[in-house]
């Protein structure tokens, strides 16, 4: 098995905004270790959550391409490329992204039914290790923002992801739930042995990091 778990050569992203070409990622090389946490920052608009986006084949690229494991994700098809990612991959987002009409166990749940299994011991684990059991019931409109994180993050993990994406992870929560979330993502990724990647433009978290860089005008600094 290769030591480089994520390859990402010439990626480019351009958007079309009404007559405007505009390009956020211009050629973007990176290789990601296995087991490793890699950190990148930038300034809000550098383009940090765009690659992330494109790491995990949540959109495709202008150009370039993404190798996971070995496999090229964009040469898979749409349905493989979702299953993929829903297997072997998981995110976190900044906006929570939980479905308000289920409860926090289904919601952690989800990726597991999307696998095809339907039961939610592994769910419930998750829960009380995030320290949530207790709430299991309740829906995102009952939780706080660090709760809802939390929920958040034990969804990204139920499925034993090989890699874990986390996009502004501590962004809309105050300082001192920020360092309990962030404590949380190191844990289980320790835990669990697995890859994480984070985009952040918080200097303290990135310092937590094996390996920082910094993406400014939509390439990486040297």
């Amino acid at each position: 098995m290769s030591d480089d778990i994520l390859v990402a050569r010439g990626l480019r992203k351009t958007y079309t905004l009404g007559r405007q070409q505009v390009e956020v990622l211009r050629g973007v090389d990176l290789t990601v270790r296995r087991g490793e946490v890699l950190v990148i920052v930038g300034a809000s608009g550098a383009g940090k959550s765009t690659l992330l986006h494109l790491l995990g084949g949540i959109d495709a690229p202008t150009a370039g391409t993404v190798m996971f494991e070995g496999t090229s994700l964009f040469e898979l098809s749409n349905v493989a490329r979702t299953r993929l990612r829903n297997q072997r991959v998981g995110f976190v987002f900044q906006s929570y992204h939980l479905l308000p009409e289920l409860d926090a166990l289904e919601n952690v749940c989800v990726p597991a039914w999307l696998a095809g299994v339907r039961e939610s011991t592994r769910g419930l684990e998750l829960l009380q290790t995030v320290g949530l059991g207790d709430r299991r019931e309740h829906r995102p409109n009952e939780l706080s923002g660090g709760e809802q994180q939390r929920v958040a993050i034990a969804r990204a993990m139920v499925n034993r992801p090989v890699l874990l994406l986390a996009d502004e992870p501590t962004g809309n929560l105050d300082s001192k739930t920020g360092e309990t979330i962030l404590e949380l993502l190191f844990g289980l990724r320790q835990e669990l042995g697995t890859t994480l990647v984070m985009v952040t433009h918080d200097e303290h978290l990135a310092r937590r990091g094996d390996r920082v860089l910094t993406i400014a005008d939509g390439k990486f600094l040297q």
